[in-house]
């Protein structure tokens, strides 16, 4: 995407998510599946491109925006945007800086740790999903438990769909890669001759 078109298409979307907080928080599924990765959205599209010292490898911006998902995947942090008109403005302020940090250290980290992190954000949707489908009581006073149980499944669609998105892809790139000593070199003739 260009770049002079992302602080638009984030303005349109962070529009669309205030003007439709209401609707989107009446649904579990809706408000924590698309509200809150679409405020992230919104912070990655205005993350600045240049390479910042601090973010040496990504480390650091990386685990500041870990620490920001983790807070807002509790049933109490989800449960407050709902309740809380402060919690409300927090999540509007805080989500996208999320977004922010994990664009700037993306670029930067190592492909190890982008490894890491997409199996850490599998298997952490896959732990959200067993805890909301598998919980006895009610985990959000604004919820139902009905309403729990789908958003457990959301998380369990969406642990199957990253997996698949990410893994898939490397099935098809593990091909082999002849080495130099394997590749076919021209074979050249040398001819002596012995002078007259």
């Amino acid at each position: 995407m260009k770049r002079h078109l992302r602080p638009g298409l984030a303005a349109i979307i962070m529009f669309a998510c205030i003007l439709g907080n209401r609707t989107l928080e009446a649904d579990p599924v809706l408000h924590v599946l698309v509200q809150l990765p679409l405020l992230g959205v919104c912070g990655a599209l205005l993350a600045p491109r240049r390479e910042w010292c601090w973010a040496q490898g990504g480390f650091a911006p990386l685990l500041a925006a870990l620490f920001g998902i983790a807070f807002w995947m509790l049933p109490r942090s989800i449960d407050g945007a709902v309740t809380f008109p402060v919690m409300t403005a927090a999540k509007f302020l805080s989500v996208p800086l999320i977004g922010m940090l994990l664009a700037i250290g993306w670029r930067q980290a190592h492909a190890l740790l982008r490894g890491f992190l997409k199996a850490q954000t599998v298997s952490m949707a896959g732990f959200m999903a067993f805890l909301f489908t598998h919980s006895p009581v009610r985990l959000c006073n604004n919820y139902l438990i009905d309403d729990q149980w789908r958003l457990g499944f959301g998380f369990l669609f969406l642990a199957i769909g990253l997996a698949m998105v990410w893994t898939i892809p490397l099935l098809f790139n593990a091909r082999p890669r002849a080495s130099p000593r394997t590749r076919a070199e021209p074979m050249t003739h040398v001819q002596s001759g012995v002078p007259a």
